[in-house]
């Protein structure tokens, strides 16, 4: 991968992608810095509130369960429908919408696929970790509300979540709906998940990604953990980024991050960049 021209090769952990705090940066004290992880098992009491922002497909799941649907129950033709999302000649909205009419599958023959979708192992336990210290945990995708759910429930994940709406039609036939789309998304995402930090001004705000529909939220927030596309698109817009291969990592980032935090400044006193 290239790096942005404005970062040094020696600004980065060899091996693990992560950056080095510049010694020109301001002091970890100040609100926003990424604090280094003390190898805390737990995530530590915070002295404010976070609300942690979760990307499904890539980042809970281990894999985009969309795509992987798509290789199993739709035409061929969907993989054009992809390469003209991904050359930016369509929305993310008009690429599902193009694609889930491709999918010829019954509920019973979707929900047996669904039932053999993994996560990422540590996910449940970084979970309970935030909730016991009384954080907020969402999950946002731009993918399925039926997958989404039933993975959910499955690992016994009583979480808030947001998606795009899978409807059945009759027989094999399914078509989407767009619940939590806006007409001034950016992205043309079919769920737009800016909107979903606007309740939570008082919190600091973690996003926690991997791909294009993570873009414009990790703009809001105060750290962004990041893989895959994610990582270097927030590289090259100077937010501030921490790379992750696992919930196991992310737990501790965490901890770390809080640690470092000063309780005199509350979060409604530091301007984010988009708002």
């Amino acid at each position: 991968m290239r790096l942005n021209g404005n970062v040094k090769e020696t600004d980065w952990l060899c091996g693990h992608w992560k950056l080095k705090r510049r010694s020109n940066q301001a002091s970890p004290r100040s609100r926003g810095a990424v604090i280094p992880s003390t190898g805390s098992a737990s995530v530590s009491r915070p002295r404010v509130k976070c609300h942690v922002y979760v990307d499904f497909d890539g980042t809970i799941a281990s894999f985009d369960t969309t795509d992987l649907l798509l290789e199993r129950f739709a035409a061929p033709a969907w993989r054009r429908i992809e390469e003209d999302w991904k050359a930016g000649l369509i929305g993310s909205r008009e690429c599902l919408v193009r694609q889930i009419d491709l999918v010829r599958a019954t509920p019973a023959e979707l929900d047996d696929f669904i039932g053999d979708i993994d996560i990422d192992p540590h996910f449940p336990r970084f979970v309970e970790l935030c909730l016991e210290q009384g954080h907020d945990v969402t999950v946002v995708s731009d993918g399925l509300d039926r997958t989404v759910n039933a993975v959910l429930k499955r690992h016994e994940l009583d979480l808030a979540f947001y998606a795009n709406r899978l409807e059945w039609r009759g027989q094999d036939r399914w078509r989407l709906r767009f619940p939590h789309a806006r007409s001034d998304c950016k992205a043309l995402s079919g769920n737009c998940k800016c909107q979903f930090t606007e309740g939570a001004r008082l919190d600091l705000r973690l996003v926690v990604g991997d791909g294009r529909s993570d873009f414009c939220i990790a703009r809001r927030a105060d750290l962004v953990l990041a893989k895959n596309a994610l990582l270097p698109h927030c590289v090259e817009a100077g937010l501030p980024v921490r790379a992750f291969e696992n919930f196991g990592e992310a737990a501790d980032v965490l901890a770390g991050w809080l640690d470092g935090h000063d309780a005199i400044t509350p979060p409604s006193m530091v301007q984010r960049a988009d708002d």
